[in-house]
């Protein structure tokens, strides 16, 4: 399935079913393209073969792993378990060239139901050189029980709170140049921050540069997980240093608003703003 703006392709969805379970299967979009057509997403890479694009993620539900790949634990440090939960898609609520509404069981390794999400993924125009990708994610707890929600971070990992809307980007020649508000640069500035927005520019393998600026649109801000030395990858964070608890019946609502861009970005600040500004 694509996503398009127009007659431009600019992402293709995938329903995950043909991951293996050791990586928690899972939809995911890739590749994500700038409107000229550079990849700006990057799946199963070599170093993470379990970083799928932009997908919905959460390291820890309750000891379900819906990250994939290790489990960091207090006492043994990272190590593979037997943890790893599935996404599967129920049914589409809509489904158009420019927007989509997909309903997704999370589930244990034994099958049973954790939680039921409505994802809602918009592309918008914003230039001729930036479309925004719109990523909303309403978690509902069906499991009857509350649910802690965790991450390498809460389990003693320090800095590694990942999960939630994670994007994965492809690795370039070098490093991307990694950018907030005023004047913040780079990635220990911003890694575990909470700066109303980020953004990663680099080049892809043929040269031609990009940039994509991320935001939480929501009421809900997280703080930034952010990699760029190692690799490039971002998400808000919301179980980043503490244990998060989502009683039964209760939603949990995730979001993550980008900016995809060909070229560099002069005006960081006047991009976010019209990010955001969009309906």
């Amino acid at each position: 399935m694509n996503l398009s703006l127009g007659h431009t392709l600019v992402a293709t969805h995938h329903s995950g079913t043909s991951v293996p379970t050791e990586l928690s299967p899972r939809p995911y979009l890739h590749p994500v393209r700038t409107l000229a057509g550079t990849e700006v997403t990057e799946t199963g890479p070599a170093d993470h073969r379990h970083h799928l694009g932009v997908s919905v993620t959460l390291a820890d539900v309750s000891g379900t792993s819906f990250w994939g790949g290790r489990t960091f634990t207090r006492e043994h440090g990272s190590v593979m378990l037997d943890n790893h939960g599935r996404q599967e898609h129920l049914s589409w609520g809509e489904c158009s060239a420019d927007r989509t509404v997909e309903v997704l069981s999370w589930t244990d390794p034994e099958g049973t139901e954790l939680l039921r999400e409505h994802r809602t993924v918009r592309a918008l125009t914003l230039d001729t050189k930036t479309w925004v990708l719109d990523l909303h994610s309403s978690l509902h707890n069906t499991s009857g029980r509350e649910l802690g929600i965790g991450s390498p971070a809460t389990n003693g990992r320090p800095g590694a709170g990942y999960g939630g809307v994670f994007w994965r980007a492809p690795i370039g020649d070098l490093p991307p140049s990694v950018t907030g508000p005023d004047g913040a640069k780079g990635e220990e500035a911003l890694h575990g921050s909470h700066a109303r927005w980020l953004a990663l520019s680099s080049t892809a393998s043929h040269r031609a540069p990009w940039t994509l600026l991320f935001l939480q649109p929501g009421p809900r801000t997280d703080p930034w997980f952010l990699r760029a030395e190692e690799y490039p990858g971002v998400c808000p964070a919301p179980a980043w240093d503490t244990r998060l608890r989502l009683g039964a019946d209760r939603t949990l609502e995730l979001g993550l608003r980008t900016a995809v861009t060909d070229g560099p970005v002069t005006d960081h600040e006047a991009l976010a703003t019209a990010v955001a500004a969009l309906a």
